[in-house]
């Protein structure tokens, strides 16, 4: 077994994406003390008893600046060859683990480590592990991916 790095795919626009979200992340928790966490402020959007203007503004913002991009620099092709119940059931997944793990990548792997806190290394560990063996299964194993 080999592993492939395109090193081509790690370009100057990825470091600028990668500040621009520390950066939200920092004014959002700074701002109004709240952590970037995808998964929560999602979930949060389907209880419309207490939807606030800027979790509305959060999401507006992730779906937006994809398209922003395009306008000054043509996005990358991209082309996705896994089937549609593959993905159905890998999004699920997802759900369910950010649901049992309080969280999802970004809150506990952006926020919660940059706040050194013990329950977002370890969930941080699982979901790195977890994806680890489920490539490794889905590809070697299976034949799936």
């Amino acid at each position: 077994m080999s592993i492939q790095v395109d090193w081509q795919a790690f370009t100057p626009i990825s470091l600028v994406g990668g500040l621009i979200l520390g950066a939200a992340t920092v004014i959002l928790l700074l701002g109004i003390g709240r952590i970037a966490g995808i998964s929560g402020i999602s979930a949060s959007l389907l209880k419309p008893k207490r939807v606030e203007l800027w979790q509305i503004l959060f999401v507006l913002g992730l779906v937006v600046s994809p398209l922003f991009y395009q306008l000054v620099s043509p996005l990358p092709l991209m082309q996705v060859t896994s089937s549609l119940p593959l993905l159905i059931g890998a999004g699920l997944l997802v759900g369910f683990g950010t649901r049992l793990g309080s969280g999802c990548t970004s809150g506990h792997g952006i926020c919660g480590n940059a706040r050194l806190s013990p329950r977002s290394m370890a969930a941080t560990v699982t979901f790195m592990l977890f994806g680890v063996i489920t490539v490794y299964v889905g590809r070697q194993v299976l034949g799936l991916i």
